[in-house]
């Protein structure tokens, strides 16, 4: 969960993605600008390429969650200049730009889907009352792979005549990154006393609002978190109650020896976190697998998360306080029982 919350809330994704600003209608993303706002983004100072951008959300083959993935209508002319991150063959750029009905397709979802160039690739229309026979002409691939699809806006336009003139957002590329917060400003200044106003926001704050589009996914994680650590905290806590009571007479023992207080609730307490700490270590070694298993293209989460050393150390540093909190009370009880005492105990 920690892994989620850092890939949705703490990432600030690619570096090229400083350089690109999403402006969408401020009310809500279901909301279309008109076409004419390109010509001027344009025109604001800093901005250097804009290409309007539509979510079809069309049903591949089934409703099945391995077949689902992010489709838009865009502009082929100006798309890679924006995103110039991404990387195909200038033949096939030039093949998808001179096909009304062409695509293009991240590598690893052709891979998923065995799309090969000149596969005809059919979306169900759920958004728009359209179904789109497109041509793959491209296969692109980006460090990390964002399993997306891209196809010309003018096939949509013409399958669905109210959506003529219109976007589902633009998409724009600056000239510097210290200039992406002045430009959004500026675009959303521009549109501010029209009719349509417009929210930009870098790629990233972009892509929460999809997220937000679910709910309070923050205080989701949050709370199964809290529910988690609560519960873990209990199990362990009783864990050690049982273990030590169990061993009454062992720190007995040890007491006649010549163990010190001081030493046997080190003995105890070090146990205790001992065992928490390995806790932690087997989670992060379940939770990187598990992440490998789901941040793939296709399955629905950022194909970019992935364990981090900060994250690994958060974890441990977790297990480290539960182990304290856990098995301090059991271990000090213990530790200061008299010896007598300890030695007729029967539990």
């Amino acid at each position: 969960m920690l892994c989620v919350w850092r890939s949705f809330y703490i990432d600030k994704g690619a570096p090229d993605s400083a350089l690109r600003i999403m402006t969408r209608h401020k009310v809500s993303l279901a909301n279309f600008l008109p076409i004419y706002y390109r010509g001027k983004i344009r025109a604001v100072p800093g901005v250097v390429h804009v290409v309007p951008m539509t979510w079809f959300g069309g049903k591949y083959k089934d409703d099945k969650p391995e077949n689902f993935f992010a489709q838009f209508a865009t502009d082929p002319e100006e798309y890679f200049d924006v995103a110039a991150d991404k990387v195909m063959p200038p033949d096939q750029l030039a093949a998808w730009k001179r096909d009304r009905t062409g695509c293009v397709a991240d590598e690893q979802l052709a891979r998923k889907h065995n799309w090969k160039i000149g596969d005809h690739i059919i979306l169900q229309g759920s958004i728009f009352p359209t179904n789109l026979d497109l041509t793959l002409r491209g296969i692109y691939s980006i460090d990390p792979p964002n399993s997306a699809l891209y196809f010309h806006a003018t096939y949509l336009e013409e399958s669905v005549s109210w959506f003529k003139d219109t976007a589902g957002f633009y998409f724009t590329r600056v000239d510097t990154a210290e200039h992406m917060p002045v430009a959004a400003h500026d675009i959303d200044e521009m549109f501010h006393g029209t009719p349509v106003p417009t929210k930009s926001e870098s790629e990233q704050a972009f892509k929460l609002d999809f997220i937000n589009t679910l709910g309070s996914v923050k205080a989701f994680i949050l709370g199964i978190c809290g529910a988690v650590l609560f519960t873990t905290l209990l199990v362990c806590a009783n864990t050690m109650a049982m273990s030590i009571r169990e061993r009454t007479r062992e720190v007995a023992v040890l007491r006649t020896l010549g163990f010190t207080r001081g030493s046997i609730l080190q003995l105890l307490l070090g146990e205790s976190i001992a065992i928490s700490l390995i806790g932690g270590f087997c989670g992060i070694v379940l939770a990187t697998g598990a992440l490998m298993l789901v941040a793939r293209p296709g399955i629905g989460m950022p194909v970019s998360m992935h364990m981090t050393a900060a994250t690994a150390l958060v974890v441990m540093v977790v297990a480290f306080l539960v182990g304290v909190v856990s098995g301090l009370i059991p271990s000090y009880r213990a530790s200061n029982l008299g010896i007598v005492d300890a030695l007729r105990y029967i539990g």
